[in-house]
């Protein structure tokens, strides 16, 4: 297995979001290739990818976002997805463990994250890795 950072779309990157992003959510359609560009080339977001094996598809995904605001810098951890076929193999721990080293190394003083209670699998995976369930009001204003 081999974790990437990603800086620019290719036809690859697109392919594997056409095919991950379904398996993430039934409520938002893949992304075109124009926002997989964009999404690869925006200065607040650190795109991973996982292949497996080294050389071989795309077979998961996640975003980290870096962000100043006046009490610090924080970082979030968005759309963690890893291929039906290449769950169980650990990589959706190893791409979590890189976005919690490039955010502790961006100044960061911890990672949040959202996930489904639908996401057994990957709650369990988060708890185990020593994230904590906070105690308050997540609030959502929809346009």
């Amino acid at each position: 297995m081999k974790i990437e950072r990603i800086a620019a779309g290719t036809d690859d990157l697109f392919r594997a979001f056409q095919h991950l992003v379904p398996q993430l959510t039934a409520n938002h359609p893949p992304p075109t290739r124009a926002d997989v560009d964009a999404l690869a080339a925006s200065p607040g977001t650190i795109l991973l990818i996982a292949r497996h094996p080294d050389d071989g598809p795309i077979v998961g995904a996640a975003a980290l976002i870096v962000y100043r605001v006046p009490t610090g810098i924080r970082a979030r951890l968005e759309d963690v997805v890893v291929d039906e076929s290449a769950r169980g193999l650990g990589i959706g721990e190893a791409l979590t463990r890189e976005a919690l080293r490039l955010a502790r190394a961006s100044g960061a003083d911890g990672v949040a994250l959202t996930s489904s209670p639908r996401r057994e699998a990957a709650n369990r995976l988060y708890q185990k890795m020593g994230f904590k369930r906070w105690e308050t009001n997540l609030y959502f204003y929809k346009f």
